[in-house]
């Protein structure tokens, strides 16, 4: 493997937050004759008669496990989504002047691949783990970690998102997963740290293309070969930056491949800094939480569908909170029913792309009328 790095990213945003019931609980564990530590956050709706999902959450280069929080504090959507969160610590890379790197940058065969896999091991001795439904995500070089985890821990990881950065070249050449495995990344088009279009220097390539890294893992699990793409809505117009959502779909066990592509935006972490016309977080759980080790958590042939003779395509199904319906018809309307025919919602549906919000509506099955079509959707937590 080669162990040659660039750069260590460091940023630590200072951004105010809610108080919470709860808080993070400090742990440590010993692993590989260190002392490790991470910060661990139970949800208040937390069961030990009920599995929850596990939610590792990395800091950049030379950054801290406070560090992400102060940038990416997932405990309310722990608390609303029942899963347990985790904020892991790197330790000091005696090859780079002591810097907090997930992946040492020169030559060392210290190995945090196996330190999550310590913490899976010792947290579900602990708790009710469903160990389906473990995810990654991280900033900067720990997304570049997330691509690791996704390619040698993928045995244990069911799904990732990696922000700010695209996959090192020694990940293209040995990534070996296991399973076909939803990725999304969200990247800026304008990350001068973490360039969108890689790394080459001296013609040598350290960094693979954002391209690039959509289609290795679009090959891996043999999506459809064209994306779609969806503009969303320009919320800010005054951070300088607009999203194109791009979207590899129909993979194996019906997994997708996903970028939010930041038109003009940074080396950031949108939602809390950089873009603010998406929320990162969010973004995050509602796209791993899809997923298990095993494809798409419901019927797979239920997740995405063209409608031919109504000029209609809708995505995901099943749905968390946002059920996307490209319309290429005339304006017309949308009903919710519930399974006995009652009125839940009703909508009017644009020409284009319309995103209807269903984060009021419980779990459960429904069905979505547009004039004489009758549409089955299920709602997932």
């Amino acid at each position: 493997m080669i162990k040659v790095k660039l750069f260590s990213f460091f940023l630590f945003v200072f951004i105010y937050k809610p108080s919470f019931s709860q808080d993070f609980i400090s742990q440590t564990i010993e692993y590989d004759g260190n002392t490790r530590e991470y910060q661990l956050y139970i949800p208040e709706s937390y069961s030990e008669n009920l599995y929850s999902p596990l939610m590792f959450n990395f800091h950049g280069g030379n950054g801290t496990s406070q560090s992400q929080i102060a940038i990416s504090d997932m405990r309310s959507l722990a608390d609303d989504n029942n899963f347990i969160l985790v904020y892991p610590q790197a330790i000091a890379d005696p090859t780079d002047d002591g810097s907090l790197n997930w992946i040492f940058k020169g030559d060392s065969d210290h190995d945090d691949i196996y330190f999550i896999d310590a913490i899976i091991s010792d947290l579900s001795a602990q708790f009710s783990i469903d160990l389906e439904r473990v995810y990654a995500c991280g900033y900067s070089l720990g997304g570049e970690f997330v691509y690791e985890l996704l390619c040698r821990l993928n045995d244990k990881i069911a799904a990732g998102v990696a922000v700010s950065r695209t996959m090192g070249q020694y990940q293209y050449e040995n990534c070996n997963p296991e399973h076909p495995t939803a990725i999304m990344t969200i990247l800026g088009t304008e990350d001068y740290e973490s360039n969108y279009n890689g790394v080459v220097y001296n013609g040598v390539t350290y960094y693979i293309s954002a391209d690039e890294t959509h289609q290795y893992w679009a090959d891996y699990n043999n999506t459809d070969y064209d994306p779609l793409e969806i503009e969303l809505p320009d919320i800010d117009n005054t951070d300088g930056s607009t999203v194109t959502k791009r979207i590899w779909e129909n993979g194996d066990s019906c997994v997708s491949v996903v970028e939010l592509r930041v038109n003009g935006g940074e080396h950031d972490w949108p939602g809390s800094f950089g873009n603010m016309d998406i929320n990162s977080d969010n973004e995050i759980w509602n796209f791993v939480s899809n997923f298990s080790i095993n494809g798409l958590i419901e019927e797979c042939s239920l997740n995405t569908e063209t409608l031919i003779d109504y000029n209609l395509r809708l995505y995901p199904n099943p749905v968390v909170n946002h059920l996307t319906i490209i319309n290429t018809n005339q304006e017309t309307s949308l009903k919710i029913n519930d399974i006995k025919g009652s009125l839940i919602h009703k909508f009017d549906l644009f020409s284009g792309t319309n995103i209807i919000n269903l984060e009021d509506i419980p779990a459960g099955n429904y069905f979505i009328v547009i004039g004489n079509l009758i549409k089955k959707i299920t709602k997932i937590n």
